[in-house]
Formats: structure tokens, sequence, C-alpha cells
């Protein structure tokens, strides 16, 4: 394919390494992401541009890789561009669990219990009207941002989470306004995804696990992510008892992108959670190490809406998110920010980097990558094999080749796979 322009556009610094991909392969790239606090990643990696506007003649591809670009996305196809990710319908899809939920059991698709609320009193009576375990959760835009306080009741009463929400409700108040509560489910958590191109999805499919809790066995506050495991599949069962019968309402909005929707399952069924309907961090990191075409081709074919089918790696690819401190105040305590920025990473190994992918770092004029940015999520180091006991070993094995002052990862990402496997395939789901 001949080289091709491709405008990225976003509220953070999400998919570097794709636009790093890109231009590897010979592509023209530009990027911007409006958060303020990260005007310095990607520096020397990538061009950055002020304003995406007065690029989106100059691309052939333009990539909204964030919620609430839907809009946008929209109004440019409707001109006869080529837009990879957002519509106002996968927007709504994410932001809004309720429309979420109330989309999946539309298409036909089970739920699982939820109620929403945007007052703590009226919460707080509820649960002691109908006592059992909750997962409270912030909905709306403040969703993203506030992952930290989302609080899984440990007791069966749900007298832990009522306890939590009476001595913070003036705080939550002011945080999260909207919010749902939904009925705890005991299972597997295991997300499907696939590319769409418009019309239909792009196959295989994409069967993953996240690690959110900031520390192994899950323990610690919720992240955005901090490692996943992922294998690519044939259509499977709660693939299409789930994402599949979303096709007619994908189609109708004319969303052209990634979508993904996260469930737990057990042995009475599969229960979705919630979508993502843009590329995931560290999801495209870890999913570029398995797709074997390259990245231009199968982002032009998806943006044109041609069917196709992505060439990719048999077995299993692990990601592992290696952070500095920042990551726990999330750019709140400008002391620690300013203290990481420009860190310099210690690459042992610089001539080998295709298993280690950019987040929020730059590079200087000597090459050197530093810290970015106020996210302190550094880099996603991948592994793939066979099984997924050599790619977790090629992963950390690939981890001992960086330092950086406090830096941190998970050490179990893919580890309860033995046990997890086992019951998925008792219940008949892989």
């Amino acid at each position: 394919m001949n080289s091709k322009k491709f405008l990225f556009v976003s509220k953070d610094s999400l998919s570097g390494d794709l636009a790093v991909q890109l231009l590897n392969e010979g592509h023209d790239v530009k990027f911007y992401f409006e958060d303020k606090d990260s005007k310095d990643v990607y520096n020397g990696f990538i061009e950055k541009v002020d304003d995406w506007r007065k690029y989106q003649n100059w691309a052939d591809v333009i990539i909204f890789d964030d919620e609430n670009f839907g809009n946008y996305a929209d109004k440019l196809r409707k001109k006869g561009r080529l837009v990879i990710g957002g519509s106002k319908y996968t927007d709504r899809l994410e932001i809004d669990r309720n429309f979420g939920q109330a989309e999946l059991k539309k298409n036909h698709i089970k739920i699982v219990s939820i109620w929403n609320f945007n007052k703590y009193d009226k919460a707080i009576d509820f649960i002691k009207a109908n006592p059992g375990r909750y997962v409270y959760k912030p909905s709306g835009n403040n969703q993203s941002g506030d992952k930290r306080l989302i609080l899984i009741s440990q007791k069966e009463d749900g007298t832990d989470l009522l306890e939590f929400l009476f001595q913070n409700k003036k705080f939550l108040k002011k945080k999260n306004h909207r919010f749902v509560l939904q009925k705890f489910i005991d299972g597997v958590e295991i997300a499907v995804g696939a590319f769409f191109n418009g019309t239909d999805f792009i196959y295989p499919i994409n069967v993953n696990f996240e690690h959110k809790h900031l520390f192994s066995k899950n323990l610690g506050p919720m992240t955005g992510e901090m490692g996943t495991l992922m294998f690519w599949s044939k259509a499977n069962s709660i693939f299409r008892s789930t994402l599949a019968k979303m096709k007619s309402s994908l189609k109708k909005s004319g969303y052209i992108g990634y979508i993904d929707l996260n469930c737990i399952v057990n042995e009475n069924g599969i229960s979705p959670l919630e979508f993502t309907s843009r590329f995931g961090y560290p999801t495209i990191q870890i999913q570029l190490s398995g797709i074997l075409d390259k990245a231009g081709d199968w982002l032009f074919k998806l943006a044109k809406g041609i069917k196709f089918r992505l060439s990719t790696k048999k077995g299993f690819q692990v990601g592992v998110v290696v952070a500095t401190p920042p990551v726990l105040s999330e750019g709140d305590d400008i002391k620690i920010v300013k203290t990481f920025r420009n860190i310099a990473i210690n690459l042992k190994d610089g001539k080998n980097l295709k298993n280690i992918h950019i987040g929020d770092i730059k590079k200087d004029k000597n090459d050197i990558w530093r810290i970015a940015g106020s996210s302190g999520w550094c880099l996603v180091v991948t592994g793939t094999g066979q099984t997924v006991q050599r790619a977790r070993a090629k992963a950390y094995k690939e981890i001992k080749n960086i330092s950086i002052p406090s830096m941190f990862y998970r050490g179990d990402i893919g580890s309860r796979w033995s046990k997890e496997s086992k019951k998925l395939k008792t219940w008949g789901y892989i």
C-alpha cells in the first residue's frame, strides 16, 4: 500500500504506540490530544498539532481514539471522509451505563440487574430495603477518571457498602453526581471484542482478561488497567450471545472501529457489564503484538469499510503496564508529577524494542526515552507464546531490561489462566 496520512484525535495521550508503528511503516502521522498536562508526551516520536480541525482535509484517515468525539466522526463520515472510531451512538453506549444496558436488552441480550441513582440517600435506602452484594460505579462522563472509587461489597448483606456511602455521601456527591449500583455476580471476568467496518465484524475476535487493580491478587484501588491477557479466536459462545447481536445497531450508527464488551460468566450464564467503543489502553498495544498485518494496511481497509480477515498470531499475548508513582495521583499531586517528569528510562538493550510499547513518554535529542505527562503510565511490555506460561515468561523477562526509579508493575498478569480456563471450558464458553 502507498503511504497514507493518518490524523489521531483524542482527549488523552492513548494510542501513540500505534502512531509510531504507522510512522515506522512509512506513513505520515499527526497527533492531537486535549490534555494540557500531557503536552510533552510523544515529543521526539510523533508530530503533534494544536488544532486537529486544520488538518482534517490533510488526512486520508482520521482516528478518534476516545469517547465524546462521536458527533464530529458522524459529520465527517457523512461528508465521505474515512474515519475510525466514534459515533454518537457508541459514545453513549460507553458513557451512559443505563443506555448501554437498555441497548443490550433491546438486542435480546441478557442484562445484569443495575439501578441508576443521582441521590445518595436514595441509594442508601435501597440497600437497606434490599440487602445484598452490590458494586458501586460512577456513571456518565466521570466514570473514566474515577475508577479508583469503584467499590465491590464484600458482605452478603451489603452493609460495608452501605457504611461507605453513608460516611462519604457529601464528598461523593461532588465527585460523582451520577452513579449505579450493580448486582454483584461471582464468576470469571472476560471480555470479547472485535473491529467493526461499518457493516460487519472483522474476524478473528479478541478475547481478553483485564487486570484493573493496582496490585497483584486484585488488591488496591482500581486503575485504568495494569495489564491484560488475550488471544484471538473464532466466534465463541460468549461473542455470539452478546456482542454479535449488536451488529444491526452498530451498522445503523455507522460506527467503524474497535468495540469491546466486558462480561462476567459463570455456570448460570453470561452477564454483560460495559462497553468500550474505541481502542483500549493497553489493549491496542498488546493487540499490535499479535497482529501480523501491517497496521497501515488493516486500518485503511477498516476505514474504507472493506471486508477482510486479520492475520494474527496463534497462542496468547500478555501485556504488562510499567508505571511510576504519578499513576497513584493521576496528575492531582503536582509535586509527584514534577518529581518524575523528565526522568530517563534506562533500556539495557536499546536495539531490541519490538516488545516495548510506549505510553506517556518522550524522546530527547539524544534519543533517550524520558517520562512525560502526568499519568505515570510509562510503558507496556508484551510477550507472546503458544502457551500463557511462555507469553508471561517473555514479557517478564523483557521487563528485567528496563530500569526507571520507583517503577512498579503487577507480577501476576495472566497467572489466573490455569484456573479460569478450566472453569470456562467446563461451562462451555471456550
